[in-house]
């Protein structure tokens, strides 16, 4: 659990956001420019003190380049408070954000091009008052019936760039300090864990149907490990040792918005872990392996190969294929019983997972680390949702031991 995972050089250094060093020595710093694409820069030096390896031209710090980069970009933007628009204030401040995932690139692209389309866009970023903000985002609401979680994403980015405004002393005060469930209608379905006996019902629905059977395997290890569902998806015959009985978790399998598959980086720094197989998951990571299709040509992603779960085409189940697995799964059995199940999705099998642990009562640092989170508060979250229930069991067995140590 206190395993380091910063990257670091050769020689031990820590490495920053963006740079890299290659097999062959030589550092390389990749950054977004202001034409929103990925540009890269390489030096056989990390810092100017550095010694030249032997053979190479004399050349200029990584981090000397990325000093100059910085600049550059800081200065493209003629920036004074009364000139800069809402629209280039969000540009500049993407513009600052290098070696970010490509979901999170995918919705900074979102943001701008809303940007371009609303009048908003255009206004002076000194004009913006609270009322203007609040007004902003009830629209969006509203009149272009956009959802509570989108505006909450669109706001995620705009109001980091006035913050950075603040601090760049161009206006006085962020006009979207606030919080948003103050001003719109929360209207998201919130994810929460089932119960065990809904688990068990869903389960075992799942393994006795004829054409859901199949996914049986990968749904019960969802439950019963937590993991999320793209780490899941990311999983080769390599991560899984059977032997031992522990699963090796160190990257996520995505796929972008123009349909490129990607082999991306645990969702934090804390994501990388190993996880203990119980005889059931076990069993059924048994099971998925005996069952994988082997086909004439194994698909490699970003130079990984051996997935456990393929599709007819022989390429990767994608969390969007088993989160309609789940959809189309429950709608069968709600549509069979009487007593119709809550919604459940990968996501919140894994809320699921966490609840049955807290509730158990595994300790929170214990659990922050089986569920890769980054901040324990995350963790603790899920303890502060246990019911009077939970809290009169847990209050009943404390004072059976007390009693007994007496």
């Amino acid at each position: 659990m206190g395993k380091d995972n910063k990257r670091r050089d050769s020689k031990g250094r820590i490495l920053r956001t963006g740079e890299q060093q290659r097999q062959d020595g030589k550092f390389m710093y990749a950054y977004r420019g202001r034409d929103n694409k990925m540009h890269y820069v390489y030096s056989w030096k990390l810092e100017p003190t550095d010694k030249l390896p032997a053979g190479k031209r004399e050349c200029k710090a990584l981090r000397e380049l990325e000093q100059e980069i910085q600049k550059s970009l800081n200065e493209e933007v003629a920036y004074h408070g009364g000139d800069v628009t809402v629209l280039e204030l969000v540009e500049r401040y993407i513009a600052t954000k290098t070696g970010v995932r490509h979901n999170t690139l995918a919705g900074y692209k979102t943001v701008v091009n809303i940007l371009k389309k609303e009048g908003f866009g255009a206004r002076r970023i000194d004009m913006v008052k609270v009322s203007d903000a609040k007004l902003w985002l009830i629209k969006l609401q509203s009149e272009d019936k956009r959802s509570y979680s989108s505006i909450h994403s669109i706001r995620g980015v705009v109001r980091p760039a006035f913050r950075m405004a603040v601090e760049d002393d161009l206006i006085r005060k962020n006009p979207f300090d606030w919080e948003l469930a103050t001003v719109l209608i929360n209207d998201s379905v919130s994810r929460e864990a089932v119960t065990p006996r809904q688990e068990r019902l869903f389960l075992d629905f799942i393994k006795g149907d004829k054409h859901y059977s199949q996914y049986y395997e990968g749904m019960y290890i969802l439950f019963k490990t937590g993991m999320r569902i793209s780490e899941f998806c990311g999983l080769t015959l390599s991560d899984v040792d059977m032997k031992e009985r522990k699963i090796h978790i160190d990257k996520q399998l995505q796929r972008t918005r123009d349909g490129k598959y990607i082999i991306a980086d645990t969702k934090t720094t804390y994501g990388e872990r190993y996880l203990p197989m119980t005889e059931e998951v076990y069993q059924c990571f048994k099971k998925l392996i005996s069952k994988r299709k082997k086909g004439k040509v194994e698909p490699m992603i970003d130079g990984v190969g051996g997935f456990l779960v393929l599709d007819k085409n022989g390429m990767p189940y994608l969390a969007m294929h088993w989160e309609k697995r789940f959809e189309y799964a429950l709608k069968k059995y709600n549509r069979t019983y009487k007593e119709e199940l809550p919604k459940i999705t990968p996501h919140v099998c894994r809320h699921t997972y966490c609840s049955n642990m807290a509730k158990s009562g595994v300790n929170a640092k214990t659990l922050q680390y089986l569920m890769g989170h980054a901040d324990i508060a995350t963790t603790l979250n899920v303890y502060t949702h246990l019911g009077y229930d939970d809290v009169e069991k847990e209050v009943r067995e404390m004072e059976e031991r007390l009693r007994k140590e007496v």
